[in-house]
């Protein structure tokens, strides 16, 4: 159960949307994993060990919300998918998928997902801001 700190600066908030969007990006990288072994080895495995590391996040943030090591994790991890699309669209990726993927609607979804999570992560590193209000009036 969060505290009342959660409610106030919305890290339980924060924390729920990066555990959400680490499991739905291994949902998906484990349910195409199976036909990006169909085009070659590298990329199934790819797939394959996105969906592990993404779910193992996912436990590791539920089990320990408290914990920082998972928060910057998964940022990396998150980033790390965003950027490999975006040269897997591009220019293609060494080993794992030198061909040029095309952009597709799926794709595309999951990394809006992707980035939101990667937003969470940012949101739950970055030091609380403290406001200073000033005592009585001024002149």
């Amino acid at each position: 159960m969060g505290s009342d700190r959660d409610v106030i600066d919305g890290s339980g908030t924060a924390r729920d949307v990066l555990v959400v969007a680490c499991a739905i990006s291994a949902g998906i990288h484990a349910a195409l994993a199976p036909d990006h072994f169909a085009e070659g080895k590298a990329a199934g495995l790819g797939f394959a060990a996105a969906a592990v590391l993404l779910a193992g996040l996912v436990v590791r943030l539920t089990l320990r919300p408290a914990g920082v090591t998972a928060v910057v994790a998964s940022a990396g991890v998150l980033a790390g998918l965003l950027v490999s699309y975006a040269l897997v669209t591009t220019t293609g990726l060494a080993v794992l998928h030198p061909d040029v993927e095309p952009i597709g609607g799926l794709a595309v979804a999951t990394k809006v997902v992707e980035s939101v999570g990667l937003l969470a992560a940012v949101r739950l590193l970055r030091p609380a801001v403290t406001y200073l209000q000033p005592k009585g009036r001024l002149p």
